[in-house]
């Protein structure tokens, strides 16, 4: 299978290669819902002291992943709705995380290989395992068929993943083997991006000697670095088994759980966007305060967006503080005022997809993204951009007419299913219609159907066993 579709987009505001560090401020926010998890079984009540890695909160939907103290502090659970204050902060090291008493008692109950998968998940690294095909946090206890390791991230304004590894390759490369270990014979598929560079010869270098390290050149292309997209390259089918994907971050918080027997309390994001006063990558705990970040970095009259711009979603003003799977805060001004014939695109300082403007006679240049529609929104006019654009190749235009006629069993027949939501059918459509919220919500509909039909025939089944019984 070779790669298709997809589309480099070049925007003004991007980050940097270099790594900030950020002080512990006086108060931490932690969302207790974000986008992957919703941490709803408290473990932490309000005044009560915590120390460096207690855990404050699980989500029961997701094994249990755990929502960590950052620090020491005490809890406080008036102080922002859906989130768990962390007041009066210290770093005193006579309150630093001690590892639990239990481990004895697991250690001979699940062995060495089971003592791991239960320091990953509580100590906060199992959270960056992604199901290749769904994006959910698989199995701890399961063994996949294989795990996918990229080395880079492509959507825009989103923290690069040599950014991490320049620091930590020796980091990387150990936690690649302790990956290793969790497995039998399953492979470790190591997405890199086709470039030459003497970094990029360094670490080719480093993983020659791991003969069950594959290596996966894949092309700089957005969205090639999707663990869905590298699956399909591969040949990797959903149908045959689960397929662990783990970026950079992954790989390094499974090494500092499995080396040092440390919680995985910071994160590495991005802060970035053409809204942005400047465009730098911040290593911060999570909750780290929302409105320090908007007031230090963020120009006025600007949107915070977490994550990227095509797939990120909406900071909104009850968000306090850092979510726990974030992964950038980007800022996009807004257009206040009108555009003159801001529909025609007229300008060389606009790209577009189509080469029907004059920024096509220009080369390829950054430009400057507003949160501004740019023009009217439209029915779909066939116009084949989001065919083209789509990297799962569907055809986004002819599925959006489906939704639109409630035809859900077309819908399936036309593989919605393939959809890997990067965004890039809305972006290029020339009707600025919002394909990929509209094959979001049919996913889940759809999903929720076959959940429903599942549970009738099961209570069918179950009152024919009945019947038959008596």
């Amino acid at each position: 299978m070779k790669f298709r579709g997809g589309y480099n987009i070049r925007f003004q505001g991007k980050p940097g290669g270099l790594l900030k560090d950020i002080l512990l401020p006086e108060v931490l926010y932690l969302p207790l819902e974000s986008g992957s998890f919703n941490f709803s079984a408290l473990c932490a009540t309000h005044g009560q002291d915590v120390g460096l890695g207690d855990v404050l909160a699980k989500d029961p939907d997701n094994h249990d992943i755990p929502l960590l103290s950052p620090t020491n502090g005490k809890v406080n659970l008036e102080a922002a709705p859906g989130h768990i204050t962390l007041e009066d902060l210290s770093d005193d090291s006579s309150k630093s995380y001690t590892y639990h008493d239990e481990l004895e008692h697991i250690h001979k109950k699940m062995g060495s290989a089971g003592l791991k998968r239960y320091k990953l998940l509580n100590l906060g690294a199992w959270e960056f395992v992604k199901e290749a095909y769904t994006g959910q946090i698989p199995n701890p206890l399961s063994t996949p068929q294989a795990v996918i390791v990229s080395t880079f991230r492509l959507e825009p304004f989103l923290i690069r993943g040599d950014v991490l590894l320049k620091e930590h390759l020796r980091q990387f490369t150990r936690g690649l083997e302790h990956l290793q270990s969790l497995l039998a014979y399953q492979p470790i598929y190591l997405a890199f991006p086709k470039i030459k560079s003497n970094f990029a010869a360094k670490i080719k270098e480093q993983i020659r000697g791991y003969a069950w390290v594959k290596l996966i050149e894949v092309p700089l292309k957005y969205p090639y670095d999707s663990f869905e997209i590298i699956s399909r390259h591969i040949g990797l089918r959903h149908s045959t088994g689960s397929i662990w994907g783990v970026n950079v971050e992954g790989v390094l918080a499974i090494d500092m759980a499995l080396t040092n027997s440390k919680p995985c309390l910071e994160r590495a994001i991005s802060v970035a966007g053409p809204g942005a006063l400047m465009s730098v990558n911040l290593r911060l705990p999570t909750g780290y305060p929302l409105s320090k970040i908007k007031n230090e970095y963020g120009l006025q009259n600007s949107i915070a967006i977490d994550g990227g711009v095509l797939t990120g979603r909406l900071l909104t003003d009850d968000i306090k503080g850092v979510p726990t799977d974030c992964r950038g805060i980007t800022f996009v001004p807004e257009q206040l005022g009108r555009e003159f014939l801001g529909w025609l695109r007229p300008g060389f300082g606009r790209q577009s997809y189509s080469d029907c403007f004059l920024s096509s006679l220009c080369s390829h240049f950054p430009e400057r993204l507003t949160n501004a529609v740019k023009g009217e929104l439209r029915p779909c006019v066939s116009c084949g951009f989001c065919e083209d654009a789509c990297p799962a190749g569907i055809m986004p235009h002819q599925l959006h007419k489906l939704i639109y006629q409630d035809d859900i069993d077309a819908v399936e027949k036309f593989r919605i299913d393939l959809c890997v939501e990067c965004g890039l059918c809305s972006f290029v459509c020339p009707s600025k219609i919002e394909l990929m919220q509209q094959f979001r919500e049919m996913k889940q509909t759809i999903l929720k159907e076959k959940e429903i039909a599942a549970a009738e025939a099961a209570k069918e089944a179950a009152l024919e066993s009945a019947t038959e019984a008596e």
